[in-house]
């Protein structure tokens, strides 16, 4: 086990931190470590908003739900699948403007998750912790009007950075063979591999030093995926020139 692997199973999302700010120049390497993360055709389809101003802060805290750790953090920071500079280069080259297509889309969404990971992986490496915040996609219009986000932009998530000011117990991951087929799909397996997790995680939550509950894998995801169904994001993200064929 060397100490990067060590790091990336180390991980724990921290919502409090301590009030001590991060160096810039160490924010520029985790910054810098991001951007070394692979890109579908090298097209980098992403941009990074530093958000700094408290209004900024306290607005963006009230989309994603009352996450005050938004406020709180010592570095906040807006994740954006980004086509901009990509239409510039399809129209500098003659290759006519970009149309919405879903492959486009996917295919920026996914360099900006990658793009996220290295960053927070590179923040943890540093002894800072962090959390993401799908939360902004909540509303997501009123969030891209408070950073001017163009056409052709997304806010994917938001990640708080800083100093962990807590010790959080991990959850624990699903076995590697609920999630791991040999050659085909074995959906035959999923119901006994998913209940022995649901009982694992019932322990964890009754076992935890704080936030103790009766509860399990498949009840909390299924509030999850049910509760944020986020319907609005569709049309958002067409009006914004995504998904549109």
């Amino acid at each position: 086990m060397n100490p990067i692997m060590q790091t990336m199973l180390n991980h724990r999302s921290i919502r409090s931190y301590q009030e001590r700010p991060i160096d810039p120049d160490l924010l520029e390497q985790i910054l810098g470590c991001g951007q070394a993360a692979s890109s579908s055709s090298f097209i980098q389809a992403y941009s990074v908003l530093r958000v700094s101003d408290p209004d900024n802060r306290k607005t963006i805290a009230s989309a994603a739900g009352g996450q005050r750790w938004v406020i709180e953090a010592a570095e906040f920071l807006v994740l954006c699948a980004d086509l901009q500079r990509v239409q510039y280069a399809c129209e500098k080259n003659g290759a006519g403007p970009l149309l919405g297509h879903t492959e486009h889309f996917i295919s920026a969404t996914v360099d900006t998750a990658l793009l996220a990971q290295n960053i927070l992986l590179a923040a943890e490496s540093a002894g800072l912790g962090g959390v993401f915040i799908g939360g902004i996609r909540n509303d997501p219009q009123r969030v891209s009007e408070c950073l001017e986000l163009p056409d052709q932009v997304y806010p994917v998530c938001g990640l708080c950075l800083g100093w962990p000011a807590q010790q959080v117990q991990q959850k624990p991951r699903m076995p590697l063979p609920a999630i791991l087929h040999q050659d085909r799909y074995r959906q035959q397996d999923l119901p006994h591999q998913v209940d022995d997790y649901d009982e694992q995680i019932a322990r964890y939550y009754q076992q935890r030093g704080s936030n103790v509950k009766l509860s399990n894998w498949t009840e909390q995801t299924a509030q999850a995926i049910q509760g944020k169904t986020r319907e609005h994001m569709l049309a958002f993200l067409q009006a914004r020139g995504f998904l549109r064929r």
